[in-house]
């Protein structure tokens, strides 16, 4: 499937650091990679393409984007993947709801995101992956999964035994309880009568009426949720990759079962060195999702006439391990730095560039610290100084690290 359009990134001088983010298995700070051989590798969940990407959706891929940025910084080649989910059980039923066809809804949310993306600057995965076209990957786990002895059938659906992975669990680190009640209202079916274990997850799911299925060796049906992300990070980025991402909504099913398929299917273990989650962004006092339709959306802001690199502002404005509320006030104080930064990089001088830039890497990579980021260039915007050098340098060091064009 095809990405979008790639933003032009300038190479910036003075000397890199080494990035350090916080990771969720751990509970700790790692450094990614944690070497100089090959690719730094990252695969981020993508979304479910039945409504237009909110704010939620935007900061999620912000994050991540900066992460790519930063290991571009420190001279790393960087081996990104990322999958859309286009098809699932709550594509269907909004097509269902709409009078749409599933295919067409799935095209036309996907097109709007990727004209979101670019708008905001974000760079590309080099693979771009739908689930519809995985299909024969995701079929062939399976089966590896089966010779493993990790799978069992449900009235002719397939699960995935929990219980066949040693170290299941260990991404989350929730107990039993915990496990379960998120299972439930994540997308899974705990209570399900002829399950070994309530927490087993759906691997494929045999044909229903009036739905899409594909024929294949497992018979006729179509995948469940997790064991896409499994099957298409394996096929193109292998096991141990650097980093797992996605909202902090993922942890628990969606990232616990994609590493266990994976490390089950491999006999490898971990599936990632570091899993990552960007923190939850509210509106009006409640989580922002599609299902309670309290959305603020990029299209939307777009059309309005509110500047990309403002709304990217106004997400980094917050550190991404900290659940927010969004307001309007965050977007008219983020225009308004946007403003004071572009008149700062038009002077003919300003004060040291090199030490603002090397305060803006030393932010970032301790951890994404977007705050202390920030306020780096604040500070550099609203200070006098004689480095005729500087505007320019800044300019490009908030572009390539920040993703910030001014």
């Amino acid at each position: 499937m095809q990405a979008w359009t790639k933003p032009e990134i300038p190479v910036v001088p003075g000397p890199a650091r080494r990035l350090r983010l916080y990771d969720t298995a751990s509970a700790g700070p790692v450094e990614v990679p944690p070497g100089t051989d090959g690719p730094a590798r990252m695969y981020v969940c993508g979304i479910t393409p039945y409504d237009a990407t909110h704010m939620g959706h935007a900061a999620t891929y912000v994050t991540f984007d900066l992460i790519n940025r930063l290991w571009r910084d420190a001279g790393y080649e960087v081996h990104y993947t990322q999958n859309i989910t286009d098809v699932d059980d709550p594509l269907l039923e909004r097509a269902t709801a709409t009078g749409v066809e599933w295919t067409d809804l799935a095209a036309r949310e996907i097109q709007l995101f990727r004209d979101d993306m670019t708008a905001l600057r974000v760079i590309p995965p080099q693979e771009y992956v739908g689930v519809v076209e995985s299909i024969p990957l995701v079929v062939d786990q399976i089966a590896e999964l089966q010779q493993a002895g990790a799978v069992y059938s449900v009235d002719g659906d397939l699960y995935f035994a929990v219980k066949a992975d040693p170290a299941f669990g260990s991404v989350s680190n929730y107990d039993a309880d915990t496990m379960r009640e998120l299972f439930a209202e994540r997308g899974g079916d705990p209570d399900r009568e002829g399950k070994r274990d309530p927490l087993d997850a759906l691997l494929w799911l045999h044909e229903r009426p009036g739905e899409p299925a594909w024929d294949s060796k497992l018979g006729r049906g179509r995948p469940g949720w997790h064991i896409e992300c499994s099957a298409i990070a394996l096929k193109y980025l292998g096991m141990t990759i650097d980093v797992q991402g996605g909202g902090s909504d993922l942890i628990f099913p969606h990232h616990e079962m994609s590493a266990s398929q994976a490390q089950c299917a491999t006999g490898k273990h971990p599936f990632a060195r570091a899993y990552v989650h960007q923190a939850m962004v509210g509106l009006d006092g409640e989580k922002m999702s599609k299902s309670k339709g309290n959305l603020v959306l990029v299209s939307k802001e777009r059309q309005a006439g509110t500047d990309p690199m403002a709304i990217r502002l106004a997400l980094l404005a917050h550190h991404y391990r900290t659940d927010w509320f969004w307001t309007e006030s965050d977007l008219l104080a983020a225009q308004e730095r946007l403003d004071v930064w572009r008149g700062a990089v038009t002077r003919g001088s300003g004060p040291d560039g090199a030490a603002a830039v090397d305060a803006l890497r030393a932010a970032l990579t301790n951890d994404l610290d977007t705050v202390a980021a920030l306020a780096a260039i604040d500070q550099w915007s609203e200070t006098n100084g004689d480095d005729t050098t500087a505007p320019a340098l800044v300019a490009e060091a908030v572009d390539a690290l920040l993703g910030i064009k001014l």
